[in-house]
C-alpha cells in the first residue's frame, strides 16, 4: 500500500514541481488548496487543473476569510507592486500575515484524519520574495511543534514536512518539474492575474517566474495579458 500525503496546491508553479515530487517518490497524493479570500482567484482554478493532471487521490479546497484580517495586497485593496518597486531586504505588502503557518496548521489536521504522516510543501529560499514563512527554520520550528501537538504523535507516528524545492533557484525547479513531465502552462503564479489566469507579467511572483525560464532556457508557457 501506497504511503500517503498532503501536498499544500496553490497551482503555481513550486507548489505544482512539489506535487510532481511528490508523485516520483511514490506516494498516494491528496492535494489541498485554501480559499483565503485571495484577489487573484484564478489560481484556485489552476489548483484543481494540476490535482486533476496528476491524478492526485482527493482535492479539496478549503474555505477561511484572511481577507477579515487583511494586511496583504493579496487580500485587501492594497495595489500589489511592480517588481521593481519592491525594496530589498524587506518583506513585501504581498506577504500575508501567517499564511503557512495557517496553511500547514489545516494540512495536519487533514493528514491526521486520513492517517498520513507526510506533507510537501514548495517553499523556496533562493529566487523567492523574502517570506519568514518560507524559511528553513520555519519549517523545522513547525515540524518539531506538529511532533509535539498531534494525537498520532501520541501513539508512535511523526509528522515530516518535506520541502524539496527549499534550496533550489527557480531555474533548478523548472527543470526539475519539466523533467517529470510537469505542464507549467496550466500554472498561475502571478499576483495579479486575470478571472482567465492571464498574468500581469510585471509583479514579483511573475518576474522570478520568467527569469526562472530564461535561466533553464526553456520556453515560458505563461500566458500573459
Amino acid at each position: 500500500m501506497k504511503k500517503k500525503c498532503i501536498v499544500l496546491l496553490s497551482g503555481g508553479l513550486d507548489s505544482t514541481t512539489c506535487l510532481a515530487v511528490a508523485k516520483a517518490n511514490g506516494y498516494e497524493c491528496y492535494t489541498m488548496a485554501v480559499d483565503y479570500g485571495q484577489r487573484h482567484r484564478s489560481e484556485l482554478f489552476a489548483a484543481q487543473r494540476v490535482s486533476n493532471y496528476f491524478d492526485a487521490h482527493e482535492h479539496k479546497v478549503i474555505k477561511i476569510d484572511l481577507r477579515s484580517i487583511g494586511g496583504s495586497a493579496l487580500t485587501a485593496d492594497i495595489d500589489v507592486p511592480d517588481h521593481n518597486d519592491v525594496e530589498d531586504n524587506t518583506v513585501p505588502i504581498t506577504y500575508v500575515p501567517a499564511r503557512n503557518t495557517i496553511f500547514l496548521s489545516i494540512a495536519l489536521g487533514y493528514a491526521e484524519s486520513i492517517g498520513a504522516n507526510d506533507m510537501y510543501i514548495g517553499v523556496n529560499a533562493v529566487d523567492y520574495s523574502g517570506y519568514p514563512d518560507c524559511r528553513k527554520e520555519f519549517i523545522q520550528a513547525y515540524e518539531n511543534m506538529a511532533n509535539l501537538a498531534t494525537k498520532a504523535q501520541v501513539e508512535g507516528q511523526k509528522f515530516t514536512i518535506h520541502t524539496p524545492l527549499l534550496d533550489l533557484t527557480k531555474a533548478d525547479i523548472i527543470k526539475l518539474g519539466t523533467g517529470l513531465n510537469v505542464d507549467y502552462g496550466i500554472t498561475v503564479s502571478c499576483y495579479n492575474a486575470d478571472d482567465l489566469g492571464n498574468a500581469c507579467g510585471e509583479c514579483d511572483s511573475c518576474y522570478y517566474r520568467k527569469l526562472g525560464f530564461e535561466n533553464a532556457q526553456l520556453n515560458d508557457p505563461t500566458y500573459y495579458q
